[in-house]
């Protein structure tokens, strides 16, 4: 018999954001299509497209078109697709009002654009439906852990798993023992994720965040390993060529990780790449070449408000490190609509900038609350205690974040190993 990996009998667990690199990055997705002919016999919206030529009513293929569009955009970064699977969805819905198809595709849907409350409603609503349905499980799991909600997020990925151990459900089990601060244990479960995929995009997702796991914690050699692995897997997809980029700029190949930072920045632009390519470009003094990426990542996070997007704790985090007026006010805007861990740190951030750092402290603690392994939290509570005048518990911050991933972010490393330094000897 198959083992299922169970969660319950350790401490109470949490989902949340993962942390990894210098940015809060947004939850995981399902597995993302690879390029790779191999990975599917058809592609999966011609393949839909085709079939209802022929039965233009059949209200399931117009709910597998919808998801597929969402799920390209998750690997090509055209949000177009977005609008084009909302068409699919409703028209699935018209056909056959209510259901768990199309409802749990308009969850994926809402989460993809960062609408979380809209997420867990799809959700439930087709988990009311169908309470069997995983896909459902997920699209609510993921809501659950970026409204802060990780207890019910926590039974919600147990459920997943017990109701179908997959690569899908192994990934979410992954994220929880990764955010209580369990890297053993959360790599177990993302090796279970890479030995459950069927598919090269599946196993490609799941090299994809064994690299992130193990450039979380320093270990450039593992990284580089899985995120190689992962683009032979899926040629060209962006996050897998980030993390390729972030490992190379660690080990000093920095022309090499330009060329890939602007690679992916080109193909699929992101607000946060263009960000991280400003920082290492601003590293190797090349000041009006950042400028331009900061300029683009600016306009991007404008862009998406414009749209109705809610704020994200890398666009806060951006925006307090620009040195932003505003920033204080997005912070709490992100946290007033999900108050987990990464709006939590961001908003601390960003009331230390401020000149708060009696308040920016109770954020921090509240980011920490979970024990995540995460350099990047240790670092901001580090420094916000050096603001205090707290010299003893600064310094011991800074060292874990240090020794967590001493790469942890291009900008704030060199700031974080400074801070230290000049602490030496302190009382």
């Amino acid at each position: 018999m198959r083992q299922v990996l169970k969660l319950v009998g350790f401490a109470v667990l949490g989902v949340a954001l993962v942390v990894t690199a210098g940015a809060l990055l947004a939850p995981r997705d399902e597995p993302t299509p690879a390029s790779r002919p191999e990975a599917r016999e058809t592609d999966p919206i011609a393949a839909a497209q085709r079939r209802l030529q022929r039965l233009p009513e059949d209200w399931n293929t117009w709910a597998e078109l919808g998801m597929a569009f969402v799920q390209r955009a998750r690997f090509t970064g055209d949000t177009g697709d977005h609008e084009r699977a909302r068409r699919a969805l409703d028209r699935s819905l018209g056909i056959r009002p209510g259901n768990a198809a199309a409802l749990t595709g308009l969850g994926a849907l809402a989460a993809a654009r960062h609408d979380f409350p809209a997420a867990l409603r799809h959700g439930r609503a087709a988990l009311a439906v169908d309470s069997y349905r995983a896909a459902a499980l997920g699209v609510v799991a993921d809501a659950l852990t970026e409204l802060g909600r990780y207890e019910e997020a926590f039974a919600t990925v147990q459920w997943m798993v017990d109701l179908r151990p997959d690569a899908a459900s192994y990934a979410r089990a992954s994220y929880t023992w990764e955010l209580r601060g369990d890297v053993g244990r959360a790599t177990d479960a993302m090796r279970r994720a890479l030995n459950a995929a069927t598919t090269a995009e599946d196993a490609a997702f799941a090299e994809y965040h064994l690299g992130e796991l193990a450039y979380g914690m320093g270990d450039l050699g593992a990284a580089g390993t899985h995120f190689a692995r992962g683009l032979r897997l899926a040629p060209g997809y962006p996050p897998l060529l980030i993390g390729q980029a972030r490992t190379r700029a660690a080990r000093g190949e920095t022309a090499a990780a330009v060329a890939d930072f602007r690679a992916v920045v080109a193909a699929a632009p992101s607000p946060g790449y263009a960000a991280e390519l400003g920082d290492l470009l601003r590293s190797l003094g090349r000041t009006p070449d950042a400028a331009q990426q900061y300029a683009l990542a600016k306009a991007g996070w404008a862009a998406s408000a414009e749209s109705g997007r809610p704020p994200e704790p890398d666009g806060v985090l951006f925006a307090v490190d620009q040195r932003d007026p505003a920033a204080l006010s997005l912070a709490q805007r992100l946290y007033a609509r999900q108050p987990g861990i990464g709006a939590a740190d961001a908003l601390g951030w960003a009331l230390r900038t401020a000149g708060r750092p009696g308040d920016a402290l109770r954020r921090a603690d509240e980011a920490l609350r979970l024990n995540t392994a995460s350099a990047l939290l240790h670092y901001h509570r580090g420094m916000i205690l050096v603001d205090l005048g707290r010299i003893g518990a600064a310094r011991a911050e800074l060292t874990t974040a240090l020794r967590l991933n001493p790469h942890f972010s291009i900008r704030h490393a060199p700031l974080a190993r400074a801070a230290l330094a000049s602490l030496i000897g302190a009382r």
